[in-house]
């Protein structure tokens, strides 16, 4: 096998034909600046090279489900092994996927609990088992030599009624004696009258019999007897040493007290996605979608009379059906629709809004011409009557409409654990299926190792307990041992669901596999870089080769070889700058990085801490999650770093308390705020704004441009050309979104989609327009040489080159070179952007409106993908809008960011339920010497190199 991969003539995207030698079974780092052409060459180079490679090895036949992949431009690559991919694409948005599934970790839960799970009763949590008459017979002859016996069938069992035909049945069958609600009665002697109002236990004496050797026979005759009256429930009285006793015994698995059964258990009844298991209510997803009363009266000072339900019925004029019904509603419940809707009785607003049930309404109805109707009826209630046109309307338009009243909320029957109750009471060392998941991985690590079992039970479960103790040491060791197993798949940040996926490929333990990952490192505690580092180690030392584009720096010290491409981004890098060790790298003037790993150049500590406005954001009793009920204060007009171990509660503290508090106050947001007390201050800001790194639009004609707002402008200055006034062309013709001036043969698309049926589809060049979206009138009007699509096609650094005359084109390219994005192409798809190129472009865009200087910006780790010349430029950024009087409140493990903070609030002291406590408050300097902090400890070796 080659010792090395070796790529020849490399030119993909920006890369200007560069010759790397990458060695075999190392850890191999591709750094240099966000847009130099890492991924160009990770990922569009060496990967698509490795996938096509072993496409082509496979048949025709299979090859035309797989698809088929362009060779990518590149003269040649020698000593590829099969390619695995692991970047930051979140794993999967289906409701329905978890951590567990990913994993697989749930799927060997499945097996375990089928296998070995005890079930109970759901209604009184009796365990529910069942025996053959057999193993009844063992366990009654095991209670001694002299052991009188009374062998019961229940027939009835807590019914009302007489049961005289029963009872006359038992004695034409020859039984002599029954017991009635727990009284011994023969039935040839006692007259047994019953009340038929009260519910009776029926039991027929089959037989009484005295333990001793040679009575087995009889006792099993008994129990089958029995068993065939009682449908497979036998009842026995235990007289022992004077002592009595009762026990029931059952051949099926059903609860004998409450006749809750349950089939014979199978992994895939513990499934939420099979309809065996599933909740009935909400499909196994484990919440509904519900009308929320909040959201559907959101003035509740008003009245009835008022139009407190306005947003529900858009006429409440007199002689409306509605109207009426209300009102003959308030006669009903004597109460005055002219109260404020908060001070109305509690059992009004329930009828108003949830119906009168079976009970009816009396009323005399008049309609629009004066006739009037007596009515007799029962109310549907406000919200039944939305959810039931909700489910029954074919109308889009009106169920967008109603979802704006509607809220995620919790299953009413599953509580969230999206299983039937019966197989949510099957346990496993005391806890059910869900349970288990709702652990943390280090809690279900302990409860594993800790799980005490029957030796029958453990020589089942030996090879499955293994397997799930291996998938969850691996979860752990990558940092995501704060990590519940019931966590969505949707709510993982790409750095998270990324080392998911490297958790698995460990567990498999593949050998001779090229594997290539995206900044593994992103949301990760230095605290836990060191494991995630070993982690990778391993790979490396069971014979893998890795390649990791990454800009950590702990990171580059461990790599065995690193790769710096550059020297810049865009057009102004695609070089290889350096290769080799970390100190060829700091030794080599071109690099950039090397520079930074050096100390040749750093982000500076700034001389003094801002003291803000003296005005503060206070969140009391916050609870969300795994807060342990903290109360946290944002001092205004500063800039505040959040910190703490990953899965200590940050992100539940900002984003799901802090901002949905907030924006449900300022903007009446339906997003459900986390579980808090108050918070207070809010009056101190005029505006939050949550910049995070959802994608800036869904479709490709998103882009860069048309976000910013900055194409509007590049069209304004388009259309008032003279070409353009001469043709008499408006703004309009220069989009192509609309008709007019773009190609109607791609639709603007500038690609058309062939459909090769049985191949996969094939995306070509539109013939007309060759790509270029617009029609041939279009392009012939020019700015300085350049066609609108010309300027699309230029990056961002160009662009503000080519138009820096132009002042309100500039100013807003200018904000997008400053958040380090002078890379991307105007045109460039929403699509095809990063998670943290979109958070950027959103930094730009607010960069570039007027500032009121009372605005709270939220950034969840905005350093996300960025090298440290990026990052100084992010840092300027962040300090403008702080010094302009806003405050920013940022999310982040990065310590260059951290250092420049005015103000700290690290959280911790470890993840999942180990965490959500304020570890210390303070500067930079004051968290450095906080005890308990493990940001403090690293934060005051960077403070004491960077002094």
């Amino acid at each position: 096998m080659a010792k090395d991969i070796v790529i020849k003539g490399a030119r993909e995207n920006n890369l200007k034909g560069i010759d790397v030698t990458i060695p075999r079974d190392k850890l191999v780092v591709l750094t240099g600046l966000s847009g130099s052409g890492k991924s160009s060459l990770a990922f569009d180079t060496i990967y698509a090279e490795g996938q096509r490679k072993y496409m082509e090895s496979l048949s025709s036949y299979a090859r035309q489900f797989l698809g088929q992949m362009e060779k990518p431009n590149v003269e040649y690559i020698e000593g590829l092994s099969p390619a695995i991919s692991i970047d930051q694409k979140t794993t999967n948005k289906n409701p329905r996927s978890t951590v567990g599934t990913v994993t697989e970790i749930y799927d060997y839960l499945r097996l375990l609990y089928a296998r070995i799970g005890i079930p109970h009763c759901p209604v009184c949590g009796r365990e529910i088992s069942s025996q053959t008459i057999d193993q009844i017979t063992e366990l009654l002859m095991a209670e001694g030599e002299g052991t009188r016996l009374t062998i019961l069938a229940p027939v009835i069992r807590m019914r009302k009624g007489m049961h005289e035909k029963i009872l006359e049945r038992i004695k034409r069958e020859g039984f002599t004696r029954v017991r009635v609600d727990g009284e011994m009665k023969l039935l040839d002697e006692d007259e047994i009258k019953l009340e038929k109002n009260f519910k009776h236990t029926i039991e027929i004496v089959v037989d009484r019999i005295k333990v001793k050797d040679g009575a087995q026979g009889r006792l099993s005759e008994a129990c089958e007897m029995a068993i065939s009256h009682g449908e497979g429930l036998v009842q026995v009285i235990i007289d022992k040493d004077g002592k009595q006793e009762e026990k029931t015994f059952s051949t099926s698995l059903a609860c004998p007290d409450h006749g809750v059964s349950i089939d014979e258990l199978e992994p895939r009844m513990f499934s939420f996605n099979n309809p065996l298991g599933a909740c009935p209510e909400c499909n196994g997803l484990g919440f509904i979608q519900r009308i929320d009363p909040d959201l559907i009266i959101p003035d509740q000072e008003k009245s009835i009379n008022g139009k407190c339900l306005s947003n529900v019925f858009s006429t409440m004029e007199y002689t409306s059906f509605y109207w009426q019904v209300i009102r003959a509603l308030a006669e009903m419940y004597d109460t005055d629709l002219d109260t404020p809707y908060k001070d109305l009785p509690d059992k009004f607003k329930e009828v108003l809004l949830y119906g009168t049930g079976g009970e009816k309404l009396q009323y005399v109805y008049t309609n629009r011409n004066g006739d009037t109707q007596n009515r007799n009826h029962s109310f549907e209630g406000v919200i039944n009557n939305l959810e039931r046109r909700y489910r029954e309307t074919g109308s889009e338009w009106i169920k967008e409409k109603m979802e704006k009243y509607m809220r995620v909320s919790e299953c009413p029957e599953c509580h969230g654990n999206k299983l039937k109750p019966e197989l949510l009471a099957v346990t496993v060392g005391g806890k059910s299926i869900m349970e288990f998941c709702d652990m943390s991985v280090s809690e279900a690590l302990d409860f594993i190792e800790n799980l005490e079992l029957s030796d029958i039970h453990r020589k089942i479960s030996g090879e499955i307990i293994k397997e799930i103790k291996g998938r969850l040491t691996f979860l752990a060791n990558v940092g995501l041992d704060y990590l519940t197993l019931s966590r969505a798949s949707a709510t993982l940040s790409g750095g998270e669901s990324q080392r998911i996926r490297l958790a698995t490929q460990i567990g498999s333990g593949l050998v001779g596999v090229l594997y290539i990952l995206d900044e593994p490192s992103i949301g990760l505690h230095q605290k836990d870089n060191e494991k995630l580092l070993q982690t990778l180690r391993r790979l490396t030392d069971i014979g893998n080769t890795l390649i990791v584009v990454e800009h950590d720096e702990d990171t580059m010290y461990a790599a065995d070889h690193i790769v710096d491409i550059g020297p810049e981004a865009g057009i102004n890098g695609g070089e290889l700058v350096a290769q080799g060790s970390v100190e060829d790298i700091m030794n080599c003037p071109r690099s950039l990085t090397g520079q930074y790993l050096s100390g040749k150049k750093q982000i500076k500590v700034p001389e003094a801490r801002r003291p803000g406005n003296g005005k503060f954001l206070e969140i009391k009793g916050a609870a969300e999650n795994n807060l342990k009920g903290i109360d946290v204060k944002i001092p205004l007009g500063k800039m505040v770093c959040v910190t703490g171990v990953s899965g200590s509660g940050k992100s539940s503290l900002i984003n799901e308390v802090l901002y949905k508090a907030v924006a449900a106050k300022m903007y009446s947001s339906k997003d459900k705020p986390g579980k808090h007390k108050r918070i207070n201050g809010v009056h101190n800001i005029d505006k939050i704004i949550d910049i995070n790194q959802t994608p800036i639009g869904r479709t490709p004609r998103s882009n860069p441009a048309t976000y910013t707002g900055v194409f509007t402008q590049i069209r304004d200055l388009f259309s008032q050309l003279p070409e353009a006034k001469m043709r008499g062309y408006g703004k309009g013709r220069f989009s192509f979104n609309v008709k007019g001036g773009r190609c109607e043969a791609c639709k603007g698309d500038g690609i058309i989609k062939i459909e090769m049926h049985f191949l996969p589809d094939v995306y070509v060049p539109c013939e007309v327009c060759k790509g270029k979206r617009y029609n041939r009138e279009t392009l012939e009007v020019r700015y300085k040489g350049k066609s609108i699509f010309d300027v699309l096609d230029m990056n961002v650094e160009e662009a503000a080159e080519f138009f820096k005359n132009i002042p309100n084109i500039s100013r807003q390219l200018n904000t997008l070179l400053e958040v380090g994005l002078g890379y991307i192409k105007l045109g460039q798809p929403s699509t095809q952007l990063s998670g943290g190129e979109a958070q950027r472009i959103k930094l730009a865009s607010e960069l570039s409106r007027k500032s009121t200087g009372k605005t709270l910006y939220i950034l969840d780790e905005p350093t996300t993908g960025l090298h440290f010349a990026d990052v100084d430029k992010l840092v300027s950024v962040l300090n403008k809008l702080v010094d302009a009087g806003n405050t920013v409140v940022v999310i982040e493990h990065n310590l260059d960011v951290i250092k420049q903070a005015d103000h700290i609030i690290d959280l911790g002291p470890d993840g999942g339920s180990r965490g959500g406590y304020v570890i210390a408050e303070g500067t930079p300097e004051e968290i450095a010497e906080a005890e308990g902090s493990y940001t403090g400890e690293f934060l005051k070796k960077v403070l004491a190199k960077n002094r």
